[in-house]
């Protein structure tokens, strides 16, 4: 066996052969060999406006032939990055937020996890830094996102993991309540997604977010909402908080926000948090990365908010969803699968025990369909938004011939 130089991520490290994706178009992505796939995953939950989209493409040109890089540190600036950081704040359920900008989800969690203890440091409340999170959450890779997250498998072998998490079971807003009443003095933050992506695609149920709002009220902790899959027009809002109208005081984002043609994420923050670090004039901000604030990548995020809003993208993903759940529900009703699970454009089918989800997979990349197993019997769907009828019509179609 050879292996190439390249570890591939999420992957078996003695893995030697891979599928060469070359070009996209639209919603179709095409291989070394000349094999077309409906791309039923936008990449990887990111591609939202679709492949190709030159106003994308010539953003970032034009900004690289301006001015490619230079960070953000004090005393420097940029204006795409200023740009961008007003139009998220705008767009923001949180009034008057603050935009802090990073590269990926995983930064954006774990920005949002040290700016929650943070403020209730320089609030006078040093005591509060336990973190709490959600069975089957999903928050990143990096030691903090991975310490909150609630899917053991992806914490094996990295330990000792960070101290002062606690996860808590994902739909039972009731022993939520038990827990705040013992330990809610200690607790800096609430991480929850609102709809539960990499861990299964599960929609909260019915007031169990306005029951982490509550929680949080009742005793003085951060709300922060993951939303890394769910922001920028998935489930038809601009950010989940909006589709299920609870407001938190954090906001992670990534993904959509640049619909993946470069690196780009970044929380929302509300006031409950930015202006206890605003407090003293001499303070400073000792968090943030190289890239934080990266003027080609805000020219990116620029232009891709432009096509989601010009192309009213937002109310096509309410299309996609319906179109797509129809068809996975006919499915089920056919008894193919087990489960049928999403919101707004982003589903899933629980395939049931006897189904082995990897094996349905390279069947529909063989008939040329992209999807993601997730765990041994899950199977996620999440198109781009400009993925037409009839591609949907395939994607299904593609499933049921290959579970059958």
């Amino acid at each position: 066996m050879t292996l190439g130089a390249f570890l591939h991520p999420f992957c078996r490290p003695t893995r030697d052969e891979f599928i060469t994706i070359v070009r996209g178009e639209g919603a179709l992505v095409w291989d070394d060999e000349g094999h077309e796939y409906i791309d039923g995953m936008a990449s990887l939950w990111c591609v939202t406006v679709g492949h190709g989209r030159r106003e994308i493409i010539d953003a970032v040109t034009a900004q690289m032939r301006e001015l490619a890089v230079y960070h953000c540190f004090e005393p420097f600036s940029n204006e795409p990055a200023d740009r961008l950081a007003t139009e998220i704040a705008s767009l923001a359920p949180m009034p008057d937020s603050r935009i802090f900008l990073t590269t990926s989800g995983s930064e954006a969690v774990d920005s949002a996890i040290k700016l929650a203890r943070l403020a209730h440091v320089r609030a006078g409340r040093p005591g509060r830094t336990l973190v709490l999170s959600r069975d089957r959450g999903y928050h990143g890779v990096t030691f903090g996102g991975m310490a909150a997250q609630g899917l053991p498998p992806n914490q094996e072998g990295f330990g000792p993991h960070v101290e002062g998490f606690e996860n808590l079971p994902a739909d039972d807003i009731e022993a939520w309540a038990a827990f705040m009443a013992e330990h809610g003095h200690r607790v800096a933050a609430v991480l929850a997604e609102p709809v539960q992506g990499a861990g299964g695609v599960y929609p909260p149920p019915e007031g169990f977010l306005e029951g982490l709002r509550r929680l949080c009220d009742q005793h003085g902790a951060y709300l922060i909402f993951d939303e890394v899959i769910c922001a920028f027009g998935r489930l038809g809002e601009w950010f989940g908080a909006t589709r299920f109208g609870v407001t938190p005081d954090l906001i992670t984002f990534a993904k959509g926000v640049s619909s993946g043609y470069v690196p780009l994420g970044g929380v929302v923050i509300a006031p409950s948090v930015h202006e206890p670090l605003e407090a003293d004039d001499a303070y400073l901000l000792r968090h943030g990365h190289t890239y934080s604030g990266h003027p080609t990548c805000a020219a990116a995020g620029l232009a891709n908010l432009a096509v989601l809003r010009d192309d009213d993208l937002l109310a096509r993903a309410l299309i996609v969803g319906a179109r797509l759940s129809a068809g996975l529900r006919a499915i089920e009703a056919d008894g193919l699968v087990a489960e049928v699970r999403g919101d707004g454009a982003v589903w899933a089918v629980g395939l049931g025990p006897d189904r082995d989800a990897a094996q349905v997979r390279d069947r529909m990349l063989g008939d040329g369909v992209i999807c993601r197993p997730i765990g041994p019997d899950t199977l996620a769907f999440c198109p781009p938004l400009i993925v037409s009828d009839e591609q949907i019509d395939r994607i299904v179609d593609t499933l049921a011939s290959a579970l059958r």
